[in-house]
């Protein structure tokens, strides 16, 4: 299992909201996302938290299906935020 990167709420959207994502609501500093797709629907609530807690960040990622390496792709790829991750 690879190491989390440490993120804000408001990067891990964005990174979702480009594995097809899209925001269904938000109360306070909650937001939920989801992506609808033939099959299922991937349903998850992320805190806009300055810097999410590793166990959230796990918990978000199991409900969403992507894997640690999946995210740190999308993180490099899509955001280019590589060189920025904190480890």
């Amino acid at each position: 299992m690879s190491k989390l990167p440490i993120l804000s709420g408001a990067s891990l959207i964005r990174a979702l909201e480009k594995a097809g994502f899209s925001q269904i609501r938000q109360r306070g500093s909650h937001v939920v996302l989801q992506k609808r797709d033939s099959a299922r629907v991937l349903t998850t609530v992320v805190p806009t938290h300055k810097e999410l807690a590793i166990g959230t960040l796990r918990a978000i990622l199991r409900q969403v299906e992507l894997s640690p390496e999946d995210l740190t792709k999308l993180l490099t790829l899509l955001l280019g935020l590589g060189p920025f991750l904190k480890s």
